[in-house]
């Protein structure tokens, strides 16, 4: 015998008396309940649907009102007609429970759409996928969506994404580091530009080998968990995480990296190192070294450490190394699928994504040596799927002091020892320009230089 799916019909009557009674309760469920496909019996379904709409136009939810909204709608006789509105009112004695009523909607729910996904993920199996990933990935798309609540994208009226602006912060401990709205990078001049990397914002950061990439993007993770408590996702396919780590030690410490490498410290420094260490033991910050990482995979590991900490930012170093999900002679397609599998990542979580990209050589045969978006490597697309394109520039790189001052005789430019262009190449939302940095080599870091004019492109 078939047994019917978990539901159940009094608590559903429940809430849609308690608004009846007192409509103004609605706003202690809806956030829970923001929909009708909770409710199991499709007159319930209805009512709420119409109290949902009474709320949104913010007018009363009452016996009349509701009845006016259902004929409006043409369901009132369906739904009963007055004589079901005022039997609701009559079974519940009062509205203070409504929120006990709506977790056990809530809850059955949230069971029957675990059926039918449990469905669904069945009937992928049955399909049968040459590629065992792209059955696993199906499924956790399915799952993702009902841990999320979401289901297939749809239009959403401007009322809602306005109202998030408005919202009154929720105080009080979670679970989790709570998803920053924006990540600061720290360095002045450079959040002047961009106020910051936005969510659903995908920022490839590029440059030539050894400009300071990895520097440069991990001195914005430390800023962004230790400075402001964001939960840090990074994927480090060129790094192993202990030198990567190394790195963060001696940027915060202040310490060579090769005396923390080989022990080589001082008792001072030994005791900075601890503090440094103290500090970046607390920091929310996640590394995944897997040398050969496909999209399918690095998306399925930043979606559960979504779930279990609240991911503020992913960090990708470097795009070059990235597998697409099927192999291919064409590296070109390749890296256009895995760049445009980033941008649906930093969309699908809510979150900027930092991307680290190789340039080609083709700037290495230009005089000024000076990179160009037309310099990112192996795709056109990843200038065209990024929101954000910075790169990373030292002329001390290509220059010797003794050449420089030939170059520069007459306009004498003082050599640019240490220093570094941050070039916003491309900036979606914004103006681009460039922004100097100081560049400490012995501390893999990077620091403000003090007050700068930011030059407009």
């Amino acid at each position: 015998m078939e047994r019917l799916p978990p539901h159940d019909i009094d608590a559903e009557e429940a809430v849609i008396g308690s608004l009846l009674i007192d409509g103004t309760a609605i706003n202690k469920i809806v956030m829970l309940l923001p929909e009708p496909g909770h409710f199991y019996n499709e007159r319930n379904r209805w009512l709420y649907t119409a109290c949902l709409s009474l709320f949104r136009r913010n007018e009363a939810i009452n016996q009349i009102t509701l009845a006016q909204e259902l004929d409006r709608q043409r369901r009132l006789e369906e739904c009963g007609g007055a004589a079901y509105l005022s039997h609701l009112i009559s079974i519940v004695p009062t509205s203070l429970d409504i929120e006990h009523y709506a977790q056990i909607v809530y809850r059955l729910g949230i069971s029957r759409r675990l059926i039918d996904t449990a469905r669904q993920i069945e009937a992928i199996g049955y399909e049968a996928d040459p590629d065992p990933d792209n059955s696993l990935n199906k499924a956790e798309d399915i799952l993702f969506k009902l841990r999320q609540g979401q289901g297939p994208g749809d239009f959403v009226h401007i009322r809602q994404v306005l109202d998030k602006y408005f919202e009154t912060p929720v105080t009080g401990e979670e679970d989790h580091p709570r998803a920053a709205q924006r990540i600061l990078t720290r360095f002045a001049g450079l959040d002047e530009f961009l106020g910051g990397f936005q969510p659903s914002d995908l920022v490839i950061v590029a440059g030539r080998p050894s400009m300071g990439k990895t520097s440069f993007i991990l001195n914005i993770a430390r800023n962004a968990a230790v400075e402001q408590g964001g939960c840090v996702a990074l994927f480090s396919l060129e790094m192993a995480r202990e030198p990567l780590v190394l790195r963060l030690l001696a940027s915060e410490a202040g310490i060579n990296l090769n005396h923390i490498r080989l022990g080589f410290h001082t008792e001072s420094e030994e005791k900075r190192v601890m503090e440094a260490t103290g500090i970046l033991s607390e920091a929310p910050v996640y590394i995944d070294d897997s040398p050969r990482l496909r999209v399918g995979e690095m998306r399925s590991k930043a979606r559960r450490l979504m779930y279990e900490q609240g991911v503020s930012l992913v960090i990708v170093d470097h795009l070059g190394l990235m597998q697409g999900e099927s192999r291919t002679e064409n590296r070109v397609q390749e890296i256009s699928y895995i760049s445009r599998s980033l941008k649906a990542l930093a969309r699908e979580l809510n979150i900027p994504v930092i991307a680290v990209s190789q340039l080609s050589r083709a700037s290495e045969w230009r005089a000024s040596h000076r990179p160009q978006l037309s310099d990112l490597r192996d795709s056109g697309s990843i200038e065209q799927d990024a929101d954000v394109v910075v790169f990373i520039y030292r002329d001390e790189y290509y220059y010797t002091r003794e050449q420089w001052d030939i170059d520069h005789q007459q306009d004498e430019k003082e050599y640019p020892e240490g220093i570094a262009d941050i070039i916003i190449a491309k900036h979606r939302n914004g103006p681009t320009g460039t922004v100097h940095l100081h560049f400490v080599s012995s501390l893999t870091k990077f620091e403000n230089i003090p007050y700068q004019e930011p030059s407009l492109l």
